[in-house]
């Protein structure tokens, strides 16, 4: 599988969910969790300049100036802020520079958070590094462990991974 957004978020945010996704054991599909998120997409792409599908990416908001990515929730900032910088790159190798900008959508605020993002040379170079890695580790046949945190309880993989 060709690395993409998910797989640099995923990365991140649990080594073990990255190489089960990028490995095609998908167990999104009966997540309530991932439901809702597709649901914000899906309630954002009602207006103008939504959801743009390049080669293996899919981004939600490409204005003029900025690429924006919406997220549910800012609970894993940096995993969110790399997926981001990776499609600034993906962007940028195109010919189309464009800032980014995080825009968390919470359950129960009315206020959004946004975060701006720019690519650095520092971040691509990051970037190429954190590429090969998630190659290695899909090519690998040894199944990470999970990270076992709070957090592994509202993921997909929890029930392969702990029961």
């Amino acid at each position: 599988m060709q690395v993409n957004g998910t797989l640099i978020n995923y990365y991140f945010h649990c080594r073990r969910q990255c190489y089960l996704h990028g490995n095609r054991l998908n167990l999104e599909d009966n997540s309530e969790i991932v439901m809702i998120g597709k649901a914000i997409h899906e309630e954002k792409a009602q207006g103008k300049d939504t959801e743009i599908a390049i080669e293996n990416i899919r981004l939600d908001k490409l204005t003029a100036e900025y690429l924006t990515e919406v997220k549910k929730s800012d609970a894993d900032m940096e995993a969110s802020r790399w997926q981001l910088l990776y499609y600034l790159k993906v962007l940028k190798e195109k010919g189309i520079v464009r800032k980014g900008k995080l825009e968390f959508v919470e359950k129960k605020q009315t206020n959004k958070k946004i975060v701006m993002v720019e690519l650095g040379a520092e971040e691509e170079q990051k970037l190429e590094q954190y590429i090969k890695e998630i190659e290695a580790l899909l090519e690998s046949d040894v199944v990470p462990e999970g990270i076992g945190k709070s957090q592994c309880k509202k993921c997909a993989y929890y029930e392969y991974c702990f029961i």
